[in-house]
């Protein structure tokens, strides 16, 4: 399958502005096709995100921090995003 660059840009976006660990990207986009939101041009996304940010905050905080990183990305090419956040620690469990 391929890379989306939308995929790329999220990546991307986590990696830089989280410092992450490890960071997986899904783009469930094709499995929404015809979905009202999906019409609008957003893609379905999910991550994996490892990072240090993480530490010591509630999951809710932690989504909201990965929404924070992702800016204008969720306006724009994000429609739905699922996301489980991890801390390094967490990770290696």
């Amino acid at each position: 399958m391929e890379f989306s660059a939308r995929a790329q840009a999220i990546e991307y976006a986590l990696r830089d502005t989280l410092e992450a660990h490890h960071v997986e990207v899904v783009d469930q986009s094709t499995h929404h096709e015809g979905h009202f939101g999906a019409q609008a041009g957003g893609g379905h996304f999910q991550v994996v995100v490892v990072s240090d940010r993480f530490r010591g905050l509630s999951r809710i905080a932690a989504q909201r921090v990965v929404y924070e990183a992702l800016g204008d990305l969720m306006t724009s090419d994000i429609h739905a995003l699922s996301m489980r956040t991890l801390t390094p620690e967490e990770w290696s469990r």
